[in-house]
């Protein structure tokens, strides 16, 4: 299957290019920079929710699932998007925000008008709720997860902002619609889903308790929709749960097929507690966690559009990862997030960002990158919450960054203009006639990923270096061996690595400096936040 080589784009359409001057991102802006997308790489691209939308959470606050944002383009801009895409080659993943819709979507306007309503049972109503006995998932914004609503002198539920209303999986008509949504763009043209806040899809025997675990049925129902309309799409999970939950996603206890694909949030806060502690064991650790679910099924970030959730470490870890990238307490949110990108948190350090993405395109599964991560640009904190990391595509030196020739006044969010991160300093143009520009390492990284088919289908084997401050573990695929070894520490050393395997032939493939040594695992030299991409060659 395509998607077990691929490499992911994220894209926001509303901050990426203008094309009009009014200071929003379009499609048709998107469409005049598919070439470059083309150019790094990647081969698919996931966009963020373009539907109509009052936008109060970034478009994910949606009021018509069969449309196109006004302010964005129409169905006829997505067609020739997805036009321009398969003549490059390019699959095209959408958002799937099915937990909840706006509550201006007119189901739930319905909904409200009345308890005899068609769409009451579209969403999930008491009049007296316990409040005390959900979970509030977003801390220090709620503090209950029950609204009151005047109109019927009851309560809905929102696990998430007030504005958006939970949907209630236990109502047949509420799947059918979504089955229908999904057909809807399926025959547009795209090739998969990303199904956002996965985790938290509700399915309630009744509105007295809502038991948030049994919510796998749906997505049996999605897979099934999908073999049967446009069997080559996949559904791809946002679903940040312990590491025992994650199988449920992917297959049923009866074999039924379910998620293709996770976001890997395990392996994601953990790279960041190794980065934090400079101990390559901790990330070996975290991969012996999961080391036996099909590398295929996970997608490897850095930074994507919400904030860094730490939320599945314990108290101490997320107290050091806190220490390290977030000392100030307006660079976290919610109680368990960090609301930066990667190179403010990494005091700009070249070396080490490189060494960062250079893990994350070296674990089991496919890696993603986020609009603006291919030219290390930074985040702005006086922005509110999430907004931070979702500032404009910053194209060239120019106002606005390229990004827009509107006043800076009417920009959707306002570019990054002062500091060492704003658009005069952080831009396309500039990198890419700099030959060791961060923008073509990445390029070079996303090169050499796509020539090694072992990492999305090979077998993992996790090996021991001597050295604590060193991760390594290798890929066994067609009587080929790929070692990857990685020093996270700021120290020049020699490790030893212990892979059980006879070596044969041994050819550097991906490394971070020239090694005159041509020594094999038993004797492995790593410079400072030095990486190594090696070959081996089986006897």
């Amino acid at each position: 299957m395509w998607y077990k080589t691929a490499i992911i784009y994220e894209l926001d359409v509303k901050v990426f290019l203008d094309s009009t001057g009014n200071g929003t991102g379009d499609l048709q802006g998107v469409i005049s920079k598919l070439d470059y997308i083309d150019s790094m790489g990647f081969n698919c691209i996931w966009f963020l929710p373009f539907y109509p939308s009052p936008k109060k959470d970034n478009g994910y606050d949606v009021k018509d699932y069969y449309g196109i944002d006004p302010e964005l383009g129409d169905l006829g801009d997505f067609a020739q998007l997805v036009d321009e895409c398969d003549k490059r080659g390019i699959r095209i993943i959408i958002d799937l925000v099915v937990n909840h819709t706006s509550v201006e979507h007119p189901w739930f306007l319905d909904s409200q008008s009345s308890r005899k309503s068609k769409y009451r049972d579209f969403y999930i109503w008491q009049d007296n709720p316990d409040k005390d006995r959900e979970e509030v998932m977003l801390e220090g914004v709620n503090e209950t997860v029950w609204e009151y609503s005047r109109k019927t002198r009851s309560y809905y539920l929102h696990k998430y902002f007030k504005y958006q209303a939970d949907l209630n999986m236990a109502n047949p008509e509420v799947i059918k619609e979504i089955l229908r949504i999904m057909e809807f763009w399926l025959k547009l043209g795209v090739s998969g889903f990303r199904i956002d806040a996965a985790h938290v899809i509700t399915d309630p025997v009744d509105v007295d308790h809502i038991d948030y675990g049994n919510l796998h049925t749906l997505f049996e129902k999605m897979n099934d929709l999908i073999r049967e309309k446009k069997p080559s799409a996949i559904l791809l999970g946002e679903a940040s749960v312990p590491p025992e939950e994650t199988r449920e996603y992917f297959l049923s206890d009866e074999g039924n097929p379910r998620m293709h694909m996770l976001f890997n949030f395990l392996s994601n806060k953990h790279t960041f507690l190794a980065f934090a502690r400079k101990k390559g064991q901790t990330l070996t650790d975290a991969l012996g966690i999961y080391k036996d679910i099909e590398p295929a099924h996970w997608v490897n970030f850095v930074r994507h559009h919400d904030e860094l959730n730490l939320e599945l470490l314990n108290d101490s870890e997320r107290k050091e990862v806190w220490a390290a990238f977030a000392p100030d307490e307006k660079m976290r949110m919610f109680g368990h997030g960090i609301r930066r990108r990667l190179p403010p948190m990494l005091g700009n350090d070249e070396r080490r960002i490189k060494l960062f993405y250079t893990v994350i395109f070296g674990l089991p599964g496919i890696p993603l990158i986020n609009y603006g991560e291919e030219i290390a640009m930074g985040d702005d904190l006086d922005l509110e919450g999430r907004d931070s990391v979702r500032t404009p595509m910053q194209w060239t030196a120019e106002e606005n960054g390229g990004f827009s020739t509107a006043p800076r006044k009417k920009l959707y969010r306002p570019a990054i203009r002062d500091g060492e991160f704003s658009y005069k300093n952080v831009n396309v143009l500039d990198q890419q006639y700099h030959p060791r520009s961060f923008l073509n390492f990445i390029c070079r990284l996303i090169r050499i990923r796509r020539q090694i088919p072992a990492i999305g289908r090979g077998v993992l084997h996790l090996v021991k270096p001597d050295d604590d401050r060193v991760a390594a573990w290798c890929f066994e695929y067609d009587n080929t061996v790929l070692m990857t070894v990685f020093n996270l520490s700021d120290e020049e050393l020699r490790t030893r690595i212990d892979s059980g395997i006879d070596p044969g032939k041994i050819m550097p493939v991906f490394e971070d400096s020239i090694y005159e040594d041509d020594a094999g695992p038993e004797n492995l030299h790593l410079k400072p936040y030095g990486y190594r991409w090696i070959q081996i060659k089986k006897k």
